[in-house]
């Protein structure tokens, strides 16, 4: 894998991370439609070492308060979102180890992909118009983050979108465009951090190369330029660009399938 490679996977998983279009469909697609030797869905995984350290980086004044809240008031509304995106992140983590293999071979297929991205665009579309959006994170409650958890665990699935379902999650329960996003984004942090973990065990020691590390700053730099499009954006506009955009790109998938 060359340096300019592994920057463009890199760069295709920090944008897709965060904005609602599916990072995991873009690094699968991109072999397909560029002709480039599939890398490997442990790879893929690893370049979440660039979106994590992203969050961390972004969030750390968060997360720090939201630590900090947790351990010394636990029972006061601060102190229960630790416990909370912490009870949040359970159903994704165990539909990761219940569903890794065929997350790495079934899930990969072409039309698949190209039917999820149309499908679920169709969800957030429903979602982005619900009526109710006036949820701020400090409203979040067991039952609201568990069922955001458990749309989270969905994005296993190339074409959903990890930040396309929980943000659609967020919108169907009455949250604001930028609450559901930032929740989003809380919330990746410690599936990326375990499925980091879980894939680690399957990079060698040869693959720890110049080009990997271009892939990761590359993934690292998109993603945080990202997360600042995508909170700023959503506080005035609609998710319909990036449901366009999904649309198209599944269409165009289809076509390339049928006619490529």
């Amino acid at each position: 894998m060359t340096k300019l490679h592994a920057v463009i996977l890199g760069v295709l998983q920090g944008v897709g991370e965060f904005l609602p279009i599916s990072s995991s469909a873009h690094l699968a697609l991109a072999p397909y439609i560029f002709g480039w030797r599939y890398q490997g869905l442990a790879y893929d995984v690893m370049l979440h070492l660039g979106t994590l350290l992203a969050i961390a980086v972004y969030f750390a004044p968060d997360w720090l308060a939201i630590v900090k809240a947790g351990l010394t008031r636990p029972k006061e509304q601060d102190g229960r979102l630790l416990w909370l995106l912490a009870a949040g992140s359970i159903p994704a983590a165990v539909a990761g180890l219940m569903l890794n293999h065929s997350a790495e071979h079934a899930f990969r297929d072409p039309i698949w992909i190209a039917s999820n991205l149309l499908f679920f665009s169709g969800l957030i579309y429903l979602a982005d118009r619900a009526p109710s959006q006036v949820k701020k994170i400090g409203d979040i409650t067991l039952k609201d983050i568990l069922l955001i958890g458990l749309a989270q665990s969905v994005a296993l699935m190339p074409g959903a979108s990890r930040s396309g379902m929980t943000i659609m999650a967020a919108l169907f329960l009455g949250y604001t465009r930028y609450d559901a996003a930032r929740l989003s984004f809380l919330l990746a942090t410690p599936v990326i951090l375990g499925a980091g973990l879980l894939e680690a065990r399957k990079i060698a020691p040869a693959d720890l190369n110049p080009a990997f590390a271009a892939g990761v700053v590359a993934a690292f730099i998109a993603g945080i330029l990202s997360i600042k499009f995508l909170l700023s954006y959503l506080k005035s506009r609609d998710l319909k660009p990036f449901i366009a955009y999904r649309v198209m790109l599944g269409l165009f998938i289809f076509w390339k399938v049928c006619f490529g």
